[in-house]
Formats: structure tokens, sequence, C-alpha cells
């Protein structure tokens, strides 16, 4: 079973520079993405989100304030198997959060995907190498010329935007 594993911020939204999406009124989903999701359906057996949530950890927005946001992102975008996220800070260093590969673990146990051909679609340098160190191909969405220019290893293939991609399969 092969999935397409997806950051949230950046990717499916809006992200906010030096912020968190706290809030559904906060959430702002990019151009294109209800019909990249619609389109990746038909190439892989599970669409997975996987995030990193330390908002949660620092203490603004709750775990409730998370769910409600991901309710709005489904409702937005369409059907979605499952939101793995992570709230540990960065400094806790937890096999969860990415770019460790805690929550490809999970979804592979809880799906049965073979890691081998899914693939890890991010904006940012962890996804890429979570995706690397998972086994999985890995798709660089957005204008993130410093991952593309520093670490080209970790990018098997590059896009502008999800959609970009999803018309590409």
């Amino acid at each position: 079973m092969k999935a397409l594993f997806l950051d949230r911020d950046g990717v499916l939204n809006v992200l906010r520079k030096n912020d968190y999406v706290k809030s559904p009124d906060e959430l702002e989903i990019l151009p294109g993405v209800p019909e990249a999701i619609a389109l990746c359906r038909k190439h892989f057996d599970r669409l997975i989100i996987v995030t990193n949530q330390q908002g949660v950890g620092k203490g603004l927005m709750s775990e409730s304030d998370l769910a409600a946001v991901h309710k709005k992102l489904i409702e937005s975008i369409g059907h979605i198997d499952h939101i793995y996220y992570c709230t540990q800070l960065e400094r806790e260093h937890s096999l969860r959060r990415k770019p460790s590969v805690g929550m490809a673990l999970e979804a592979r146990r809880d799906y049965g995907i073979d890691l081998g051909q899914s693939v890890m679609a991010g904006d940012a340098a962890s996804d890429m190498l979570f995706g690397r160190r998972a086994g999985m191909q890995t798709v660089l969405l957005g204008d993130n010329s410093d991952v593309w220019e520093q670490q080209p290893w970790l990018v098997d293939h590059r896009y502008p935007t999800l959609l970009d991609y999803a018309h590409s399969l």
C-alpha cells in the first residue's frame, strides 16, 4: 500500500511566519489544494498528514484548538486518511517529531503502508530528511531554494505547488 505523506503548513495552508495556526479562523488554504488532493487520491492508497505542532507544547494553543483547525482543514480540502502530529518542542528531541521518523512508523503500523513505495511532500529540509530517513521519495514544494541549493541530495523532485505535483502524476 503506497501513501502520500503531506506536511501541513506551507503545503496545504498558508505558513504563518514566526507564528502558528492557532484557530480555525487563522487557517488559510493554499490555492489549488482541494483539486490537488482529489488528483492525488487517484494515485495513492492513503493520504496522510504529518505535522510538527509545537505551538501546543509552547502553550500557545490547546490540543482541542488543534483538533478544530484540523477539522476545518479536512472540511476545506477533502478526505485525508489520518493526521499525525507532534506537539513536543524541538528541544525535547521526540522520536515523533520530524525529521525523526516516528510518525511514518506509526502510519506504517496503522495502515500497512509500504514506505519504499510512498512519497513525502513538504516545504522544508526537515520534511525532506523525514522522507529520506523513512525510505520514501521526496518532493520539495514551494520556493525553498535554500533547501534545493544547500541539500539537493534530500530532494528527488521539486514543484512550485502541490497542484503542480498532482498534475505530474
